[in-house]
Protein backbone atom coordinates (compact mmCIF):
# COMPACT_ATOMS: atom_id res chain seq x y z
CA UNK A 1 0.00 0.00 0.00
CA UNK A 2 2.62 2.25 0.72
CA UNK A 3 4.12 1.83 -2.54
CA UNK A 4 1.10 2.47 -4.14
CA UNK A 5 0.88 5.93 -2.37
CA UNK A 6 4.31 7.03 -3.39
CA UNK A 7 3.80 6.38 -6.34
CA UNK A 8 0.75 8.18 -6.51
CA UNK A 9 2.37 10.87 -5.12
CA UNK A 10 5.33 10.78 -7.69
CA UNK A 11 5.18 14.43 -9.90
CA UNK A 12 2.83 15.91 -6.83
CA UNK A 13 3.58 18.63 -4.99
CA UNK A 14 3.30 17.29 -1.39
CA UNK A 15 3.58 19.68 2.04
CA UNK A 16 5.12 22.85 2.61
CA UNK A 17 5.25 25.79 4.83
CA UNK A 18 2.04 26.89 3.83
CA UNK A 19 0.06 23.96 4.14
CA UNK A 20 1.51 23.74 8.21
CA UNK A 21 0.26 26.48 8.81
CA UNK A 22 -3.21 26.73 7.14
CA UNK A 23 -3.42 23.35 9.06
CA UNK A 24 -3.50 24.97 11.96
CA UNK A 25 -6.04 27.18 11.28
CA UNK A 26 -8.15 24.46 10.18
CA UNK A 27 -7.74 22.76 13.50
CA UNK A 28 -8.36 26.32 15.16
CA UNK A 29 -11.77 26.43 13.56
CA UNK A 30 -12.43 23.65 14.07
CA UNK A 31 -12.03 23.47 17.85
CA UNK A 32 -14.39 27.31 17.50
CA UNK A 33 -16.62 25.50 15.91
CA UNK A 34 -17.23 22.96 18.65
CA UNK A 35 -17.24 25.85 21.42
CA UNK A 36 -19.19 28.26 19.56
CA UNK A 37 -22.54 25.97 19.23
CA UNK A 38 -24.81 27.89 20.97
CA UNK A 39 -23.85 31.68 19.51
CA UNK A 40 -26.54 32.87 16.52
CA UNK A 41 -25.08 34.82 14.32
CA UNK A 42 -27.31 36.86 12.04
CA UNK A 43 -30.69 35.70 13.24
CA UNK A 44 -30.34 32.69 11.06
CA UNK A 45 -26.58 30.76 10.47
CA UNK A 46 -25.27 29.91 13.77
CA UNK A 47 -21.43 30.92 14.41
CA UNK A 48 -20.24 27.29 14.41
CA UNK A 49 -21.60 27.02 11.32
CA UNK A 50 -19.54 29.51 9.72
CA UNK A 51 -16.45 28.37 11.43
CA UNK A 52 -16.66 24.87 10.41
CA UNK A 53 -17.56 25.64 6.78
CA UNK A 54 -14.72 27.90 6.87
CA UNK A 55 -12.09 25.26 7.85
CA UNK A 56 -13.84 22.96 5.30
CA UNK A 57 -13.38 25.11 2.51
CA UNK A 58 -9.46 25.79 3.66
CA UNK A 59 -9.46 21.91 3.98
CA UNK A 60 -10.55 21.00 0.77
CA UNK A 61 -7.78 24.09 -0.56
CA UNK A 62 -5.04 22.27 1.32
CA UNK A 63 -6.00 18.92 -0.29
CA UNK A 64 -5.85 20.76 -3.86
CA UNK A 65 -2.74 21.98 -3.23
CA UNK A 66 -0.89 18.63 -1.97
CA UNK A 67 -1.97 16.77 -4.63
CA UNK A 68 -1.55 19.72 -7.31
CA UNK A 69 1.11 18.25 -10.16
CA UNK A 70 1.64 22.25 -10.94
CA UNK A 71 4.66 22.31 -8.80
CA UNK A 72 5.84 25.80 -10.12
CA UNK A 73 2.34 27.56 -9.31
CA UNK A 74 2.36 25.36 -5.71
CA UNK A 75 6.23 26.60 -4.79
CA UNK A 76 5.52 30.25 -5.97
CA UNK A 77 2.61 29.88 -3.21
CA UNK A 78 4.41 28.92 -0.64
CA UNK A 79 7.57 31.49 -1.71
CA UNK A 80 4.78 34.57 -1.02
CA UNK A 81 3.70 32.93 1.89
CA UNK A 82 7.38 32.90 3.34
CA UNK A 83 8.40 36.48 2.18
CA UNK A 84 4.80 37.64 3.84
CA UNK A 85 5.47 35.86 7.06
CA UNK A 86 9.73 36.03 7.64
CA UNK A 87 9.51 39.37 10.11
CA UNK A 88 6.99 37.47 12.37
CA UNK A 89 8.96 33.55 11.96
CA UNK A 90 12.43 36.33 12.41
CA UNK A 91 10.56 37.57 15.53
CA UNK A 92 10.04 34.19 17.09
CA UNK A 93 13.16 32.49 16.22
CA UNK A 94 14.90 34.83 18.06
CA UNK A 95 12.71 34.94 21.19
CA UNK A 96 13.10 31.00 21.07
CA UNK A 97 17.06 31.41 20.69
CA UNK A 98 16.97 33.98 23.52
CA UNK A 99 14.72 31.59 26.01
CA UNK A 100 17.34 28.54 24.78
CA UNK A 101 20.16 30.72 26.05
CA UNK A 102 19.38 32.10 29.08
CA UNK A 103 18.81 28.54 30.31
CA UNK A 104 23.36 28.12 30.14
CA UNK A 105 24.19 32.00 30.16
CA UNK A 106 23.50 35.55 31.35
CA UNK A 107 23.51 38.00 29.04
CA UNK A 108 25.05 41.43 30.30
CA UNK A 109 24.99 44.33 28.27
CA UNK A 110 28.72 46.55 28.36
CA UNK A 111 27.74 49.49 30.60
CA UNK A 112 30.38 51.76 27.57
CA UNK A 113 29.18 50.49 24.74
CA UNK A 114 26.03 48.92 25.04
CA UNK A 115 27.44 45.85 23.44
CA UNK A 116 25.48 42.77 24.68
CA UNK A 117 27.92 39.80 26.35
CA UNK A 118 26.95 36.61 27.27
CA UNK A 119 28.55 34.76 30.22
CA UNK A 120 28.06 31.23 31.66
CA UNK A 121 25.80 30.62 34.47
CA UNK A 122 27.37 29.00 37.80
CA UNK A 123 30.70 31.39 37.73
CA UNK A 124 30.32 32.90 40.73
CA UNK A 125 31.80 36.89 40.76
CA UNK A 126 33.80 36.95 37.87
CA UNK A 127 35.21 40.16 36.34
CA UNK A 128 34.19 40.54 32.83
CA UNK A 129 35.89 42.75 29.67
CA UNK A 130 33.76 43.88 26.92
CA UNK A 131 34.93 42.69 23.31
CA UNK A 132 34.11 45.96 22.09
CA UNK A 133 35.29 48.93 23.79
CA UNK A 134 37.58 46.78 26.55
CA UNK A 135 35.49 48.46 29.79
CA UNK A 136 36.03 45.84 32.66
CA UNK A 137 33.12 45.18 35.03
CA UNK A 138 32.16 42.54 37.93
CA UNK A 139 29.02 40.72 37.49
CA UNK A 140 27.80 37.90 39.46
CA UNK A 141 26.85 34.64 36.75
Amino acid sequence: MRDKFNQFMQGRYGNDDLNRFLMKIILAAFVLSLFTGRIVFGGVVSLSRIFYWIALALLVYCYIRMFSRNIYKRSEENRWFLNKTSNMRGLWNNRKYKAQQMKNYHIYKCPGCGQKIRIPRGKGKIEVRCPKCRTTFVKRS
